[in-house]
């Protein structure tokens, strides 16, 4: 039974769900009645919606209830068109695309901007709108009474019969859902998942926050601008009714009931709200009681809606059915360190201040390509500041920081990380619903990655960064001896498993500068060999590397060159052998004076 189960998971995901489209395209031909194909058309067309919707809520993190108002906009744009004498429904999908779109930019782009609940409170105003807007225009839009008049729809001149037009619901459906399920399984689709777990880490790998952010809510917009030319020439009637505030609710409802982190849970979703909505003769009465159960029961009962809980039940299958058969971990790449370029890089009096609190103050410090640099002190010194301020997490109130001559301190984070600088964080930061070879994997975004028309449509360069972002996960995999954990869910690692992970992710791009903020803390023995070897490694090919620890003696065994720091100044600078032997380091970092320490022979463990 368990070999049988991993044969059938060995068959590629998306034949499955194109499976069953395939069986949707053929039901009129088999009997179906006109009211069943009715409620499929009407699944589907719901079903896009609640995609748009996903794509933005579920992956990169925004609740945005806009959708509807892209829903309306491309049906009467495609209803306006019709009644112009635009009567192909290919034109049609396009004007009413194209449509959804530039709304999804006009109210995207401030909603953004402004940050927080901005984007959900503009979207909602938006919903609200609607009607309005259409009585302004209601010469053309026919107001409050709806727009009729619309012309059966033609495809190249031919018209479109009831079965055809059915089947044409379908296939667009299929590709839809083709393409945003290629977008949200590339890197593009990862680095969503990544910026709706923590906008800092986003920032860190490389992943500019707003721009991720507005391309998701933008491209969401087209499905529900398609599913409103659907709509317009499925009745050829519009009503403002339609795209009321109830029916936003119904989408939101779809969206979380089937899981709003799915593709799929999209159409999951809106296959039980629209066949349960057609159950009740009095939904226009207890629509919004009806959509706010499906919410409660999606939110609280399923965590990830349905698909989350078929999701969590596959992988528990696959666990099971590994150890039966007894499958052994993938083997580890090759963890050899190929030659790296490192860059020097260089603060010049920097300071920074929070309020009446000087963080730093004038701070310089040089790290040089092959050599660990470490930056030691007690808690409050600075060190983790500093390295938000090369980041460029925090901006200076005075001096320079270089990145082998260029200035990087009015850079973003996003655009630092580009540049070449890579980091680990205090406390790990772990993405959820990845796994380890797919947390790795998301590092390389900030170097090599194909653009998101490549990745939709699976152009050659796609599969070229593809093949190199795997390759170079894997090696930094094999690198922290993480190899066998690679298809395990990252949150799921114990601490310094976490932590090697956060190396690995921080050298997959290949980096020139690695900054790494108390990685060893947590570590047992094993681990902390591997993380001394590797960083040993790393400074031998040539990479330029930072190290705060408060690990003394990890400290003295590994750096080249020791920074240390006290309220915000350097307080002293040299090699470990020079450290060692500073009365003050031993006095203010270590609380050991002059005295205890020749009492004691030298040892500060």
């Amino acid at each position: 039974m368990a070999a049988l189960w991993l044969k059938l998971r060995a068959v590629p995901g998306w034949l499955w769900p194109l499976a069953i489209g395939a069986v949707l395209l053929v039901l009129p031909f088999l009997g179906l009645n006109y009211g069943a194909t009715r409620q499929i058309e009407l699944t589907l067309i719901l079903a896009l919606i609640v995609l748009g919707l996903n794509l933005s809520l579920g992956y990169a993190g925004e609740l945005a209830m806009g959708q509807v108002a892209m829903y309306a906009a491309g049906a009467y744009a495609a209803g306006l068109a019709n009644k112009a004498g635009v009567t192909d429904i290919w034109l049609q999908l396009l004007i009413g695309g194209g449509a959804a779109l530039i709304v999804g930019l006009i109210s995207g782009i401030p909603g953004l901007r402004l940050g927080s609940w901005s984007l959900a409170m503009t979207s909602f105003f938006l919903i609200l709108i609607v009607p309005d807007v259409l009585s302004i225009f209601k010469e053309e839009t026919g107001g409050r009474n709806g727009l009729a008049g619309i012309m059966p729809a033609t495809s190249f001149g031919q018209m479109i019969d009831g079965r055809t037009y059915y089947v044409l619901i379908v296939a667009i459906a299929i590709v839809v859902f083709a393409l945003i399920r290629n977008l949200v399984v590339s890197d593009h689709g990862t680095a969503l998942r990544v910026l709706k777990q923590s906008p800092v880490l986003a920032s860190s790998m490389g992943i500019s926050v707003f721009r991720a952010k507005l391309t998701a809510y933008a491209i969401g917009a087209v499905p529900a601008g398609i599913a409103g030319v659907l709509f317009a020439n499925l009745d050829l009637f519009i009503s403002p009714e339609a795209f009321a505030f109830s029916f936003a609710m119904t989408v939101l409802a779809a969206s979380i009931f089937g899981g709003s982190a799915s593709i799929y849970g999209a159409l999951i979703g809106a296959a039980v709200l629209q066949f349960g909505m057609n159950q009740s003769t009095n939904f226009s009465k207890f629509g919004l009681i009806i959509s706010g159960a499906f919410l409660l029961i999606g939110g609280v009962a399923f965590t990830g809606g349905l698909s989350g809980l078929v999701r969590s039940l596959v992988r528990k299958a696959d666990i099971a059915a590994k150890r039966r058969v007894g499958i052994e971990p993938v083997p580890a790449a090759p963890a050899d360190v190929e030659r790296l370029d490192g860059a020097l890089l260089r603060t010049d009096g920097v300071s920074k201040a929070f309020g009446g609190n000087q963080a730093l103050s004038k701070v310089s410090i040089e790290a040089a390509p092959g050599a660990v640099t470490a930056i030691i002190g007690p808690n409050g010194s600075g060190k983790t500041t500093l390295l938000n301020m090369i980041s460029g997490f925090y901006r200076t109130d005075a001096g320079t920081i270089e990145l082998d001559g260029r200035p990087i301190q009015g850079l973003s984070s996003y655009r630092v990380a580009r540049a070449g600088v890579s980091r680990t964080f205090q406390t790990p930061n772990i993405p959820e619903k990845l796994t380890v070879f797919e947390a790795v994997q998301a590092g390389c975004y900030a170097t090599e990655r194909a653009s998101v028309f490549a990745s939709v449509l699976r152009l050659p360069s796609f599969w070229r960064a593809r093949r190199e972002n795997r390759a170079a996960a894997e090696r930094a995999l094999a690198l922290v001896g993480l190899s066998a954990q690679r298809d395990e869910p990252a949150d799921s690692l114990p601490l310094g498993n976490r932590r090697l992970l956060e190396v690995a992710r921080s050298l997959a791009a290949s980096p020139q500068v690695v900054l790494l903020d108390e990685v060893a803390s947590g570590l047992d023995e094993d681990e902390l060999e591997v993380l001394e070897s590797l960083v040993r490694r790393l400074r031998d090919a040539g990479m330029t590397v930072i190290l705060v620890e408060h690990n003394f003696q990890l400290v003295l065994r590994l750096a080249d060159d020791i920074y240390v720091l006290a309220q915000g100044a350097v307080m002293a600078h040299g090699t470990p052998e020079q450290i060692e032997s500073n009365p003050r380091v031993m006095e203010e970092y270590l609380g050991v004076t002059a005295e205890t320490n020749a009492a004691g022979g030298g040892d500060h463990e």
